[in-house]
């Protein structure tokens, strides 16, 4: 990443992926103490991030919960560095969650242009960073609100026998890809479940040992890694695009939410959210595979993360509808961020189990 992309982001834009990607780079950086990366990520949030505070790229009218992601990589470099910009640019995103419209049953709306409707990479972009600057700040009066942006989002997604959780739910039923009877999206996608176990296993970190909300999310976690684990490929223990559908025809094994997925499992292993030797080798199995499915390295010695859903949503335009179909036709891609940085994220939770470095 660092020969390859100097600049996270060419087009100047503030998004979401990029953050996950220098998430990944920063646990790196924790593991090894190469201050290389560590300078790797500063460079490229300054690009965004003014002295006063003020974000490059951002727009707190949007209410977009994606644009809240990048928050984290901020947090590492305040906690790292302790320069004020960063408390400030913190601050100025956190403007965004104590406006952010919600559902009535009190979980953010996704975006300002998607009314009523909350979808599960939400977890991961803005309810995480949430928690991390309420424990930062002091703010621990607004914990029990962190805890019921992950209940109330599993409860409104939740399929029922299977354990898994649909892509998102629209509270209003206005849309057409909603349930008319539940609300929810059509199908489960693997990325969207890819966040949400990612999410939760982070929030726990922030989460007092003693807060009350711990044990319900950790009971969600645990129980959508299992639903997960039964549905997986029992070849190579990986997962594909529509987890629960792997013999449909087009459906293919996605590196993108396997990674996540594994970096979750490898995440709750080491903070004894789960424990098992099922799961030490469901673990051991995918990453296996993960490694020889989905990377390669070219000549110049850089690795490469192939097979990925470039993106997938509901609504919109052109309308995405949540068909089958549709999440089948969206282009797969190679070394989007939105892979990247699931892939540090594991490769360091590896080395870290093989007793090659501390993730603190």
């Amino acid at each position: 990443m660092l020969a390859r992309e100097p600049l996270m982001n060419p087009r100047d834009r503030w998004e979401y992926e990029d953050g996950l990607m220098l998430n990944g780079v920063h646990a790196v950086h924790r593991l090894t103490g190469d201050p290389r990366y560590l300078a790797y990520v500063r460079r490229n949030i300054d690009h965004f991030v003014a002295e006063d505070g003020t974000i490059r790229g951002y727009s707190r009218e949007e209410y977009n919960l994606d644009h809240l992601n990048n928050g984290k990589a901020v947090l590492d470099l305040l906690a790292e560095t302790g320069d004020p910009r960063y408390r400030l640019a913190a601050d100025r995103l956190f403007a965004q969650v104590e406006r952010q419209p919600r559902l009535r049953a009190g979980t953010f709306w996704h975006k300002q242009i998607y009314p009523d409707q909350v979808w599960l990479d939400g977890l991961y972009m803005g309810s995480v960073f949430y928690a991390r600057y309420c424990v930062l700040t002091g703010r621990t009066d607004l914990l029990d609100d962190v805890v019921r942006q992950f209940t109330t989002a599993y409860d409104l997604t939740l399929e029922g026998p299977s354990g898994l959780c649909r892509h998102a739910c629209d509270e209003s039923r206005r849309m057409s890809w909603a349930d008319p009877e539940t609300g929810r999206s059509p199908h489960v996608w693997l990325r969207a479940l890819g966040w949400f176990v990612m999410a939760m296993t982070d929030v726990l970190e922030h989460l007092p040992a003693a807060h009350p909300g711990r044990e319900r999310i950790a009971t969600q976690l645990v129980d959508v890694l299992t639903a997960l684990r039964a549905v997986r490929d029992p070849g190579t223990g990986l997962w594909f695009q529509i987890p629960d559908q792997a013999g449909r025809p087009l459906n293919y094994l996605e590196s993108s939410g396997s990674f996540m997925v594994l970096a979750a499992v490898a995440k709750s292993l080491r903070c004894g959210y789960l424990a098992g030797d099922d799961w030490e080798q469901a673990l051991e199995q995918g990453w296996e595979h993960a490694t020889r499915e989905f990377l390669s390295i070219d000549g110049r010695g850089w690795v490469n993360v192939h097979r990925m859903c470039h993106v997938a949503g509901l609504g919109g335009e052109p309308f995405r509808d949540g068909s089958y179909a549709y999440y089948m036709s969206e282009p797969v891609v190679t070394n989007d961020h939105k892979g990247v940085g699931p892939f540090l994220l594991l490769a360091a939770e590896m080395e870290h189990r093989r007793g090659l470095g501390d993730l603190g």
